[in-house]
């Protein structure tokens, strides 16, 4: 029986030619082996997140079995060591049982018997593992900060996104300069079957002039002059996971080819490669452009566009969802502060006046940078156009803003902007009539 992928083991043995027999053979059965000839090595590259089993030889000059998984618990005590005996060294062997080692196996032994032990560890590995993730990506606070927000813009994407998630189609996600696309893509795969695989992210217009094809789909050693060693692609680093391609227009169409059989095959072919390589993968595309005027300008494959366009999420700006910029000011805010070790300032009228009535062209990033600079006090206050009256008389002036805010966010649907004031309507009306506000006067086409 093959052992499921994936299956990493580091195999510790002193004993070249026992040594290379073991790495023949896990290999055969589907493992990925690093081998190592003494323990100190192998702690060099061994940590808590290692993905696999380690398998040692108790008796070994410098660092023995013992000391290495003594080494290698407080690293990871989770972390399975399967030890390898001689059979005069059982006791020992049982001792480190004790100790926290998960098996051991004495020498002669059939290849059957470490095999049904690295199974069984693997599996159990992998459950940790899975359980540290979800844990991690409960920690992050369930949504992505981009998204957070109650406008019905930011609601209706978060729940296409929920509805999707798990879905096995490719998505092509578009929007401005600074709307949190990525946000949405990263959404996409926590929220499916792929949050516990890897989320490779690509930003197509940032790939170098001449090594676009290597760094996407990677190559084999002496593929082409300078390449001296092997190198796995970014697309096959998504393998069962998610591969998110950021300013997919900015890709040449030479490379759209190869990019359009990844897609339609679900394989990748690295330079130098004989065959192609299977994957299983989910592609998550977004564009700043309308990639079907691109494709209709020649400036973006047509196939391609078509292939990506399977499902298509629109990523709204912030001036569609006004309502939802204090929040996330106040969430960049609080975030800049700390990462600075400063206390968030007071926001000050000057600072409502700039969130409420700014275009924010560079949305979510620009408020993010925004943030950051009052965060530092490095934003200059203007005087405030209320300095001088009172309080009744600013108290008048900020509730004229915000509801001018709220009927520009819904476009005059009055229905919407009472949900969000929680008024009565004859409230509303009489303050609407007080500040000269004509709900009419913001629909689309006024």
């Amino acid at each position: 029986m093959s052992f499921d992928h994936p299956a990493s083991v580091a195999l510790v043995e002193d004993d070249a030619d026992f040594r290379q027999a073991l790495v023949e053979r896990l290999t055969l059965e589907g493992c990925d082996v690093r081998a190592f000839s003494a323990a100190e090595p192998a702690l060099k590259v061994l940590d808590a997140d290692f993905p696999g089993v380690v398998v040692t030889d108790l008796r070994m000059p410098g660092l023995d079995g013992r000391q290495l998984l003594s080494r290698l618990q407080a690293l990871d005590p989770t972390l399975p060591v399967i030890l390898i005996t001689g059979h005069g060294d059982i006791a020992d062997a049982v001792a480190a049982m004790h100790d926290g080692a998960y098996d051991f196996v004495a020498k002669p032994f059939p290849f059957e018997r470490l095999q049904d032990s690295l199974k069984r560890a693997l599996e159990k590995r992998g459950l940790v593992l899975e359980n540290r993730r979800l844990a991690a990506i409960a920690a992050e606070g369930g949504q992505e900060l981009p998204l957070a927000g109650s406008s019905r813009a930011v609601t209706a994407l978060r729940a296409t996104i929920a509805q999707i998630a798990d879905a096995r189609m490719d998505v092509l996600i578009e929007g401005e300069t600074g709307t949190g696309k990525e946000a949405v893509a990263r959404a996409l795969h926590n929220g499916g079957r792929r949050r516990l695989a890897p989320f490779v992210a690509v930003n197509c217009g940032a790939l170098p002039d001449g090594l676009i094809e290597s760094e996407l789909f990677g190559h084999e050693l002496g593929a082409f002059a300078g390449a001296l060693r092997r190198r796995v692609g970014h697309v096959e680093r998504a393998h069962n996971g998610s591969l998110f391609l950021d300013e997919v227009e900015s890709m040449p169409l030479g490379v759209q080819v190869k990019m359009l059989r990844v897609l339609e095959e679900r394989e990748v072919h690295p330079i130098g490669a004989n065959e192609p390589r299977a994957l299983d993968l989910r592609v998550l595309a977004s564009s700043k452009v309308d990639l079907g005027e691109a494709a209709k300008a020649g400036t973006f494959r047509e196939d391609l566009y078509y292939r990506l366009n399977v499902v298509r999420l629109r990523v709204p700006p912030l001036r569609e969802r006004r309502e939802d910029i204090p929040l996330l000011f106040a969430h960049f805010l609080r975030r800049a502060a700390d990462r600075h070790g400063v206390e968030p300032p007071a926001v000050d009228d000057a600072i409502r006046r700039r969130l409420l009535e700014a275009d924010w062209p560079g949305n979510i990033r620009e408020l993010a940078h925004y943030a950051e600079r009052v965060a530092l006090s490095l934003e200059e206050t203007a005087r405030p156009a209320d300095e001088g009256l009172s309080l009744p008389e600013r108290l008048n002036r900020f509730e004229a803003d915000l509801l001018r805010a709220a009927l520009e966010a819904h476009r005059g649907d009055i229905a919407a902007v009472l949900a969000e004031m929680r008024v009565p309507r004859k409230t509303l009306y009489d303050k609407l009539q007080r500040h000269g506000l004509k709900p009419a006067a913001f629909r689309s086409g006024s």
